[in-house]
C-alpha cells in the first residue's frame, strides 16, 4: 500500500527528515556552546596603590557579550566582584561598591574588561572572568599584583640595632670629646705648676 504525497498528506519519509534537521540543528547548538571560551590575554596585571586598573578578557570567538551572563569573582572572597546581567549591573561585594565598572563600550566585540578604581595592597589576588550562556559556561583567571612603593615593613630588630648603633657611637664621641679635655686641662695644669727657676748668685 502507498502513501499519497502533498501538503495535506506528507510522504512517510517527510516526517524523518524533519527529525534528521531537529537532531542536526539540536547538535550543532551544542557544538557551538561548548565552544565558549573566555581568554585573558595578560594573565599577571601589575598596579601601584591608588592607581585604576583594567582587568582584560574576551570571548573567543569574539561575539556579541550584550545579552551574556558575566560575573568578576576575587578567588578567597565571599560574594561577587561584579555581576552584570543583559544590560544590567547586579548585586556585588560592599568593598568594591562604587569601585568597580564593566566597560560596556567593548560588550559588542566580546570584550569583558572590568575597571577598579583607586587599587589598595588588599585589591592583590586571583580574579575569574566567569560567562554563562544557557547551559554553557566559560571562565578565565588572573592574577592582580598592587604595589605600594613607599610602605617598607620596618622589623623590629631592624629598630633595636639602630637604637644599640646610635648609643655606641653618642657613647664613643662623648669619651672622645672627654679624653681632649682631659688631655687639654693636664697640661694647663702642669704648666700652672712649673718649678721656678733658682734666683740668680751675685
Amino acid at each position: 500500500m502507498g502513501f499519497t504525497s502533498g501538503c495535506s498528506h506528507p510522504s512517510f519519509s517527510h516526517p524523518w527528515r524533519t527529525l534528521l534537521a531537529h537532531l542536526v540543528a539540536l547538535q550543532l547548538l551544542h557544538l557551538g556552546s561548548a565552544q565558549l571560551t573566555v581568554v585573558a590575554p595578560n594573565d599577571h596585571v601589575t598596579a601601584i596603590v591608588g592607581q585604576d586598573v583594567v582587568l582584560r578578557c574576551h570571548l573567543s570567538p569574539c561575539k556579541d557579550a550584550w545579552s551574556s551572563d558575566i560575573r568578576w569573582i576575587k578567588h578567597g572572597s565571599a560574594g561577587l566582584l561584579h555581576h552584570y546581567q543583559n544590560g544590567e549591573d547586579l548585586e556585588q561585594m560592599e568593598k568594591y561598591k562604587g569601585r568597580t565598572e564593566l566597560l560596556r563600550d567593548g560588550l559588542s566585540d566580546g570584550n569583558l574588561d572590568l575597571r577598579i578604581t583607586a587599587v589598595s595592597s588588599s585589591d592583590t589576588g586571583t580574579y575569574s572572568c566567569v560567562v554563562q550562556e544557557g547551559d554553557a559556561h566559560a571562565e578565565a583567571v588572573l592574577n592582580l599584583e598592587v604595589s605600594d612603593p613607599f610602605s617598607q615593613v620596618i622589623h623590629p630588630w631592624k629598630v633595636a640595632l639602630a637604637v644599640v648603633v646610635t648609643l655606641l657611637v653618642g657613647s664613643i664621641v662623648g669619651l672622645a670629646v672627654l679624653l681632649r679635655k682631659f688631655v687639654a686641662l693636664r697640661r694647663e695644669l702642669s704648666e700652672f705648676f712649673q718649678p721656678l727657676p733658682p734666683p740668680k748668685s751675685h
